[in-house]
């Protein structure tokens, strides 16, 4: 059973089944919009945001990196992601990019709301990097004894980066991560290898101050769900030692209830039966005590996905939707949902992944539905091609209702028989307990899409895919969904 209530611009938000009011966000844009869970308490309001970005500097050739810089008109912060994670990354919180390779980076504003204002409509920026194949530090190594530190190096041609340093003595770095840790007084030179090509950065460990402290606070505190069920893994970027080598790292959870003791970095923690709702705190400690706790982290992951729809009148060619989005397992909100969608009537006879056809661009989030599905709780979540909803008919004489709801409107062109806007969407079901399993087919049933772009129509009707047990239909051309497949990036 669905739990849903639609609001006057046709999208959906949960109405039952919330956790609290404070879980009772909304998840679509609308400049008044009132949300409630039954039976806990008073509806809550959400209010019209905003996010403008700020003007990007000129990025010089071979720069590589660039910090971007947008404003909620609610004051609340704004979170970034990088919609081209081949070209570029983003720190979510201050907005520093990295490139890695020559390219168009775009990166997307989001801000979820709370219970005073609603979620604002996503907002891009788009960075041109021209680089050569080089590999480049975009971080300064600098540390005391005993601090740890994370060092970044970029390849260009977007090649895996390795770490290592020549003066094991003085420091030792994780190849992978590139963590360093001060061992001793002298000169610690770290290195950064992708294929053939090397970048060397060095630096001096000062002895520790007169007066020897416990650690700081550590920073640059990350937390990602660890790739199993019920696992988090925990990184930390930086931790001065306070002059003494750090003995451990003390993680707890906010609620309380998660708790585990880890002597390096980064930290892998057993959550019970899931890690929803669960933020994440750390504390280094040393022979002269322990540090104040780092300010929780939401425990945030990107993810790929690919649905298929299989398409008997087009094969070897189906409707298949790559995309990436974000979980934040914390507070359960999915974000920045946007892939391609390829156009199974063009193209020749090789199928995905080596087709020829045509693929439309889906960049706007704009449904997010709470679902049990099942008896699985997740979210059904619509990324669209306009940034608009309006998709089919929304005619009652043709089956119409809110201009977009999978097996509605006969499947024609929204506003037909006048100018057709050729909208088109994906929509995919994530589990928030655990996104990578397997859907069953209940869940299955419930993906869709809809093309109404011009690659993608019978005349007024748009090619559509659904199933009879989740919408009551087929696709318009027999399309069905057959599969999900998703992983963690």
């Amino acid at each position: 059973m669905l739990k849903l209530r639609s609001t006057a611009q046709g999208a959906e938000t949960p109405l039952r089944g919330c956790r609290s009011a404070s879980h009772c966000l909304p998840t679509s844009v609308a400049l008044v919009l009132l949300l409630g869970c039954a039976g806990e308490g008073p509806a809550i309001q959400a209010e019209f945001q905003q996010i403008t970005f700020d003007p990007l500097p000129t990025i010089a050739a071979d720069q590589t990196s660039v910090v971007v810089s947008a404003h909620a008109s609610s004051g609340l912060a704004v979170i970034y992601s990088s919609r081209t994670r081949d070209i570029c990354s983003v720190d979510s919180n201050s907005g520093l990019v990295a490139g890695k390779t020559s390219g168009t980076c775009v990166i997307v504003a989001n801000q979820p709301g709370n219970t005073e204002f609603g979620p604002a409509f996503p907002v891009t920026q788009n960075l041109t990097f021209q680089l050569d194949d080089t590999l480049t530090f975009v971080t300064t190594l600098s540390l005391s004894l005993y601090d740890t530190t994370t060092v970044q190096a970029i390849d260009a041609s977007g090649s895996p980066v390795h770490y290592a340093t020549t003066t094991p003595a003085v420091c030792s770095i994780d190849s992978t991560t590139g963590l360093v840790t001060a061992l001793s007084t002298g000169t610690c030179t770290v290195v950064a290898s992708a294929g053939t090509l090397e970048s060397v950065q060095s630096a001096t460990i000062e002895p520790p101050a007169s007066v020897v402290t416990a650690p700081g606070v550590p920073s640059g505190v990350t937390a990602t769900l660890g790739g199993t069920a019920a696992t988090v893994t925990v990184s930390v970027e930086t931790t001065a030692s306070g002059g003494s080598p750090i003995t451990s790292y003390f993680l707890t959870s906010i609620p309380p209830g998660i708790a585990t003791t880890s002597p390096t970095l980064p930290i892998l923690v057993a959550c019970p039966a899931n890690c929803a709702g669960y933020a994440f705190s750390v504390v280094a400690t040393n022979a002269y005590g322990a540090s104040p706790g780092s300010p929780p982290v939401d425990v945030v992951t990107n993810f790929k996905i690919t649905t298929t729809f299989y398409e008997p009148d087009t094969q070897p060619n189906n409707s298949i939707f790559v995309g990436h989005y974000t979980l934040d397992s914390t507070t359960g909100i999915v974000s920045n949902l946007h892939g391609k969608l390829s156009e199974s009537m063009t193209g020749g006879d090789e199928p995905y992944p080596n087709d020829t056809m045509n693929w439309l661009t889906l960049d706007y989030q704009l449904s997010t539905l709470m679902a049990s599905v099942g008896g699985a709780d997740g979210t059904l979540v619509t990324t669209f091609l306009l940034n608009t909803t309006n998709t089919f008919s929304n005619n009652p004489a043709y089956g119409g209702t809110d201009g977009w709801t999978p097996g509605t409107g006969k499947g024609w062109y929204y506003g037909h028989p006048g100018t057709n806007p050729g909208n088109a969407y994906a929509r995919v079901f994530i589990n928030l307990k655990d996104p990578l399993a397997e859907l069953t087919q209940a869940e299955i049933d419930k993906l869709a899409y809809a093309d109404c772009a011009p690659g993608g129509m019978m005349g007024a009707t748009c090619m559509t895919g659904t199933s009879v047990a989740g919408y009551g239909t087929t696709g318009t051309m027999s399309g069905y969904p057959i599969s999900q497949n998703t992983e963690q990036e």
